[in-house]
């Protein structure tokens, strides 16, 4: 059996997809570089990361983006011999009557690229997804944003446009062809067909612990649609403590033997002490498998019910997590691009004398040109080890790990001289919801010029960073880390991705300083989860 969920930590809006023997999955990354994360398993069980095809600024430039802008809810097919991926760089989400929310399709031959340049499709809503008919027509579908209405119901509806298949571009107006189930806020379209029907699924209710997915069905792609006679799934109406929370977002695809899968999106909540604060999430929203079964012409999970497995039968056995180590003295190691990303744009950092060296940039509250490289938090409890030497001279200049949300919320563990007393010495830098703290006030450790080994070690809803100048003896830090704040929960007003840890070089001076990393290590500890 195998246990959901399939992605662990930050993987949210699953697009399944079934080409022969193998299973693809992509991942909406929103503002993390590169966008777009697509994984592959011949079992469901294991998984593997392809790559992330939106690696280039012609694909996607998000310098200036909001927090949990740019990539929303890939949608990823399979037709004519060649791969299309769909998606939005969302530019403003928040704060504002307005979604500014660009969709684009682009193509490759293979699942790891070269993918194409992207053909611009519209604006006029986020969720994009191709629909690939039998006949040979191609069809474009989005979510509408009207910003004449308020709250749930500027999610007006799902609007489906033909598309020149070879061209890519519309050759007819925009149809609205399903307004929701009354749940409000609908989203996240994908369609199928089976045995003359078009199924249209989509995700409503928002995307918290009120998240649904619904099914409507019609002989006709432009509609009417009917409801399905349940709700397909959801945890909020009957199942409010379920292991599995905010389940819905995905999309369903039928497996070489014929079974038929649903992926979707899912939280696993800590319970914090304030009854009044909300369950949170720090691991984001991750992905999720269910088999699916018909009867009577409608789609249901295996289990009859609307909530999702905690396990599942697939086509293999997990194989256990591994503690991963990336070595960076061979240099350009393949792990570190596979597995790490940026802030909105490729990172400055090169291969330099057995090190990875970073290069300064702005600060860790800037929506611009900051260069770190950080990877996802995917178990409850872990380890993340890194040495870092810092090159620089000036108290603006630092470098070291970064455990963060996003620029609003992260504890930042760095190397900076000290002018004071002559020499480099150890900080957190603390920012929770926009509120900057110096935990350690002005006393700061002298660590000297050589590298210093940091750790950050987490168990659930806390965790403690230490250091050591030897790499072997460690000595924690007196400062306790609410891992809990690092979720969308505690995002202002909301966020949608998870926690990173990462490492990270700063420069408010001159942007001369570097900071050379010779390793870091991610190992889960797995007595929890």
């Amino acid at each position: 059996m195998i246990k959901n969920p399939v992605l662990t930590g930050f993987h949210a809006d699953p697009s399944l997809l079934c080409v022969g023997d193998t299973f693809y999955i992509a991942n909406s990354t929103f503002e993390w570089f590169p966008g777009v994360k697509i994984s592959k398993s011949k079992d469901l069980a294991n998984w593997e990361t392809v790559g992330y095809p939106c690696d280039r600024d012609a694909l996607l430039n998000m310098e200036g983006n909001p927090r949990s802008c740019g990539i929303w809810a890939p949608c990823l097919s399979y037709a004519n011999g060649k791969f299309y991926l769909v998606y939005t760089d969302v530019k403003l989400w928040t704060g504002d009557w307005f979604k500014d929310s660009p969709n684009y399709i682009t193509t490759a031959k293979n699942i790891e690229g070269p993918w194409s340049d992207p053909v611009y499709i519209n604006c006029s809503g986020f969720d994009p997804s191709l629909y690939h008919d039998d006949d040979g027509r191609m069809y474009f579908l989005n979510m509408e944003w009207d910003y004449r209405k308020e709250g749930s119901a500027q999610f007006s509806g799902i609007l489906i446009t033909e598309l020149d298949p070879k061209t890519l571009k519309a050759v007819s107006k925009p149809v609205k062809i399903f307004k929701g189930s009354g749940k409000g806020s609908v989203e996240g379209p994908h369609i199928c067909k089976k045995d003359g029907y078009y199924y249209l699924f989509t995700a409503e209710g928002g995307t918290v612990y009120a998240h649904a997915e619904t099914v409507a069905r019609s002989r006709n792609l432009n509609g009417p649609y009917e409801l399905h006679p349940n709700t397909f799934l959801s945890c909020t109406e009957k199942y409010p403590q379920a292991p599995l929370q905010k389940t819905g977002h995905g999309q369903i695809a039928q497996s070489a033997d014929g079974r038929w899968w649903y992926a979707c999106l899912c939280g696993r909540p800590i319970d914090v002490d304030d009854s009044q604060q909300p369950r949170r999430c720090p691991l984001g929203r991750e992905t999720s498998i269910n088999e699916v079964i018909w009867k009577n012409d409608w789609p249901y999970l295996k289990n009859e019910t609307t909530v999702l497995d905690e396990h599942f039968d697939g086509y293999g056995e997990k194989q256990p997590d591994a503690a991963k180590r990336y070595d960076f003295k061979a240099g350009n190691d393949k792990c570190l691009e596979l597995d790490f990303q940026s802030l909105r744009s490729k990172a400055k950092y090169e291969w330099k004398d057995g090190m990875l060296r970073i290069h300064g940039g702005n600060s860790p509250s800037c929506g611009f040109g900051q260069n770190i490289l950080a990877r996802r938090q995917q178990h409850f409890k872990f380890e993340a080890v890194a040495s870092v030497t810092l090159h620089g001279g000036n108290f603006q200049q630092m470098a070291g790990l970064n455990y963060r949300y996003d620029e609003l919320t992260y504890y930042f563990l760095r190397v900076a001289f000290n002018e004071e007393i002559g020499q480099n010495s150890l900080g957190i830098l603390s920012k929770v919801r926009g509120n900057f703290t110096l935990p350690l006030g002005q006393k700061e450790i002298p660590v000297g010029t050589g590298p210093v080994h940091l750790k950050l070690k987490a168990c659930r809803e806390s965790a403690r960073f230490s250091y050591s100048l030897d790499g072997e003896n460690f000595t924690e830090i007196d400062y306790n880390i609410d891992v809990t704040v690092l979720s969308d929960e505690c995002a202002t007003p909301l966020g949608f991705t998870g926690a990173f840890i990462g490492m990270q070089c700063v420069d408010l001076r001159d942007k001369t300083a570097t900071a050379d990393f010779g390793y870091f290590v991610y190992t889960p500890i797995l007595t929890i989860d």
